[in-house]
């Protein structure tokens, strides 16, 4: 699923609720576990808009609140920066009043879903750059550190030592413009077409050796990686110094922890043993439908934090 999908696909979760019998056990059910008392997790997980609208309405801010009731302490946004100044204030200030983080927004100038940044054309880098600029404006109105970056798809045309060093520059421009700012651009590896330039991580990896600045990292997100590569853990360990951001969803599916083949609890005990302090994104889709969907997301991410 293409990102522009998957953000049109989770604005739209919600459906039809569920009635009767069902409904009540959940929230009988809820009431007993301690996802009902919205204490806080082991891990800093980052719902985003959409995911709870059954329980909190069509505003987001509504939703943001819902979030932090729950016990979340971040959020992520990917269209953030194509937002209203007006709407960006608000989210930006709701999340200094209640303590929570704003995880990563996507730069996106309209070039990432087509060759662009690897042909090496100045129209592309000039774009590129302009973007940037204009995602520091944003992430100051709400405290974010981290940006999606997706450098766009092959140049078939050129050979692709001439692509990986046309990437390279691109990104050393978008890290000169984000360094000062205390920003990171997060590079995120894909599995939605093999059309993208970055397939694995590996590659990322030596992207960001290459340019060689605080502001380029890796944003490893478990749910691509496993369809492309899988070997998790390890190839987490060998990428660890260049990895700033983790995003989440289960495979087959890409749906919350629990749905697929994906071992989160102990994906989550090996980072937290290794440190990480960092938003964990919840970039997936809700299982179910309705306030059981939303619900059951919560179980999930409770049954697999506790890991302790």
């Amino acid at each position: 699923m293409k990102r522009s999908e998957f953000i049109k696909s989770s604005l739209l979760t919600a459906g039809a609720l569920t009635a009767g019998a069902g409904i009540t056990n959940t929230f009988a059910a809820e009431k007993q576990n301690p996802f009902a008392a919205g204490k806080t997790f082991n891990m800093d997980y980052a719902p985003h808009q959409g995911m709870f609208e059954n329980h909190a309405g069509k505003n987001f801010l509504d939703q943001i609140q819902f979030m932090y009731d729950k016990g979340f302490r971040s959020i992520e946004d990917n269209g953030f920066l194509n937002r209203s100044v007006e709407e960006q204030n608000k989210i930006g200030n709701l999340l200094t009043k209640l303590g929570m983080r704003m995880g990563v927004f996507v730069v996106d100038g309209g070039d990432n879903w087509k060759t662009s940044l690897a042909t090496g054309k100045k129209e592309f880098k000039d774009k590129f750059i302009e973007t940037c600029k204009k995602s520091v404006e944003a992430a100051k109105r709400c405290n974010a550190k981290w940006l999606t970056v997706v450098p766009g798809f092959y140049e078939r045309n050129l050979p692709y030592g001439n692509q990986f060093a046309n990437i390279i520059d691109a990104m050393r421009a978008g890290a000169e413009i984000f360094e000062p700012h205390g920003l990171i651009m997060v590079l995120e590896t894909l599995s939605d077409t093999p059309e993208l330039f970055l397939q694995k991580t590996n590659e990322t990896y030596a992207i960001c050796k290459a340019v060689q600045s605080p502001s380029c990292k890796i944003l490893y997100d478990i749910y691509h990686m496993q369809r492309t590569e899988g070997d998790l853990i390890k190839t987490i360990d060998r990428c660890w110094d260049e990895i700033a951001y983790i995003q989440i969803g289960d495979n087959p599916g890409r749906k919350e922890p629990t749905t697929g083949e994906i071992n989160y609890k102990n994906l989550f005990k090996h980072l937290h043993a290794k440190g990480y302090k960092g938003v964990m994104g919840m970039e997936h889709g809700n299982s179910k439908s309705g306030k059981e969907g939303e619900l059951a997301v919560i179980a999930a991410y409770r049954k697999e934090d506790d890991f302790l």
